[in-house]
């Protein structure tokens, strides 16, 4: 597969003025002579993205993340470094970016489609599944500044995805709208994942990372600090918010023990070294419904930590969760750890019917803030269907007649 977007150094620098011009008269006397100071949203950022594959931008706010997605899209231009694409680009950024307040729903999607490069006849071949998919048919000839938030995700979305874009750009936008909608969306990009597009997703919902993603990017001031698989990116952002946590606290009390940030981290964290699949028969890799089933955690402590809860979730092929629960939900507290250990999950009886379920394990603080590790699709479970009934799940079932 060729390259969907390949991203070479690029840096992007903004100047930030100390004094703002009261009058016009004031701006043009001080036109060269404004002080200002130079901020750097962007340091030498490279990324080659291949075609049909879906990547996760993550990181904190200020991290660079939308300024980098901008200029991919080409709002933004880098100060250094070059950005080149292929195909046919849809960015679903700010909201209600790309739409004229004043306008209504109708001239919107006209007016967006033209910007990507689409005929009018083009726009009017798909007008109706833009306006079915965004559920506005009451309120399409409505000025868009009368919309509500979600209103104006789900018309952007639906402009963006009802365009075939090949490349599709979006910023946060997701988090937008009610649940049913997210859903709607969520399927959407599933089938253009599906279709081979190419996807570039910035978003603070690191579950979404896990579960769409093919591999995630993690940026820190400007620059990225990891490019890999998605689990492990998760947990790189996981540690650059901790040492964030632990510079703010050693800013606000001098007095605390002052050390490497790294060698902190290292010595409060508790990692899964291991995890395995424990099935009824040993000598045989898969379950059948209603057997029981053993799955094995292992990690190791550096240190005694005490604040700590083990959680295992289970997954099917599409991402959805079918099982969900930690220690402390059970009421069973490990209390404090040290050193190497395991903690064994043990299922009487699985009840899932035929196919293959992911299991992701993770360790985190009773209040949920602190994420020591997690290993998303750890392994794998298998279970072997009889092909008498449909479905996920295996239900006992008796059927009776009775006659008169």
């Amino acid at each position: 597969m060729g390259s969907a977007i390949h991203v070479d150094n690029v840096s992007k620098r903004f100047r930030l003025y100390k004094e703002k011009p009261a009058s016009l008269k004031e701006r043009i006397i001080r036109v060269g002579r404004n002080p200002y100071e130079e901020f750097w949203a962007l340091r030498d950022i490279s990324l080659d993205i291949v075609e049909g594959e879906t990547i996760g931008l993550i990181g904190q706010n200020g991290s660079g993340k939308s300024t980098l997605l901008k200029c991919i899209s080409g709002i933004l231009r880098p100060t250094s470094g070059r950005i080149t694409k292929s195909g046919r680009t849809a960015a679903l950024l700010e909201l209600g970016s790309g739409f004229h307040p004043d306008l209504t729903g109708r001239e919107n999607i006209f007016l967006n489609s033209s910007i990507i490069g689409l005929t009018k006849r083009d726009t009017l071949r798909i007008f109706d599944d833009i306006v079915a998919f965004a559920e506005l048919e009451e309120f399409i000839d409505l000025p868009v500044k009368h919309y509500s938030s979600g209103m104006y995700a789900r018309l952007a979305f639906a402009v963006a995805v009802n365009v075939e874009p090949q490349l599709l750009l979006i910023d946060e936008v997701l988090a937008v709208g009610d649940e049913a909608f997210q859903r709607k969306c969520m399927q959407r990009i599933r089938e253009f994942q599906t279709e081979g597009r190419t996807i570039l997703l910035v978003t603070h919902g690191v579950e979404t990372v896990r579960q769409i993603c093919d591999r995630a990017a993690v940026l820190d001031h400007g620059k990225v600090i990891s490019l890999g698989d998605p689990a492990e990116a998760v947990l790189v952002f996981r540690d650059s918010l901790l040492k964030r946590e632990h510079e703010v606290s050693e800013e606000a009390d001098p007095k605390t023990e002052q050390g490497s940030t790294d060698e902190w981290r290292k010595h409060q964290q508790v990692r899964i070294t291991g995890g395995s699949i424990e099935y009824a028969q040993p000598e045989r890799r898969y379950l059948r419904a209603g057997e029981p089933l053993r799955v094995v955690l292992q990690y190791n402590s550096p240190t005694r930590v005490d604040d700590v809860v083990f959680a295992i979730n289970i997954h099917d092929q599409n991402g959805n969760l079918l099982f969900g629960t930690n220690t402390d939900t059970i009421d069973a507290d490990p209390g404090s750890v040290e050193g190497k250990g395991q903690v064994v999950f043990e299922f009487e009886e699985v009840p899932l019917l035929g196919g293959i379920y992911e299991v992701s394990l993770g360790v985190h603080t009773h209040d949920g803030g602190v994420e020591y590790d997690h290993r998303a699709g750890q392994d794998v479970i298998e279970v072997l269907g009889s092909g008498k009934v449909a479905g996920i799940v295996h239900l006992p079932l008796n059927i009776k007649f009775d006659r008169d």
